[in-house]
């Protein structure tokens, strides 16, 4: 088993509520390990996924197949709101690529992206436009006209 243990999806984090970087394996999310440096989290988690696969092995329990060992047909059936298919569709026709090209290029771009596993921003509602101009107040500066009374 020791092949298989070394082709798991160890990854390793800044923990900022531990203050220590945690070393993690994705086919055992159950699983990690702390320590003051990135190498020694990794090594850490190594051993423990090392360890714990022994003992599971010596009862009889199934263990994980490692990920980069599963087949991948390339296929993906998403499902989805109609509001966001009908915004997607118009989005691919706009760059004239097929929706299944346009999700393909947005997917791959989103993975290259440094920061692929976070939240993406929540979207802001737009400033209403000034009634006497049609502009919003960002399109002046952030600045409205305002009247002021004086005595």
């Amino acid at each position: 088993m020791k092949e298989n243990v070394s082709r798991y999806i160890y990854r390793v984090e800044w923990s900022p509520e531990d203050g220590e970087h945690v070393g993690l394996c994705t086919e055992f999310p159950s699983l990690s390990w702390l320590a003051p440096t990135p190498a020694r989290a990794f090594s850490g988690i190594r051993r423990l996924v090392s360890t714990v696969v022994r003992d599971m092995e010596k009862t009889g329990e199934p263990i994980p197949e490692p990920l980069v060992n599963r087949a991948c047909s390339g296929k993906i059936a998403l499902r989805t709101t109609p509001a966001l298919h009908r915004a997607l569709t118009i989005r691919a026709a706009e760059a004239k690529m097929s929706l299944n090209r346009y999700l393909n290029s947005r997917l791959a771009a989103a993975l290259s992206s440094p920061h692929a596993d976070e939240e993406p921003p929540t979207p802001q509602p737009r400033k209403a436009p000034h009634p006497r101009d049609g502009k919003s107040p960002a399109d002046k500066g952030g600045k409205r006209d305002t009247a002021v009374s004086r005595k």
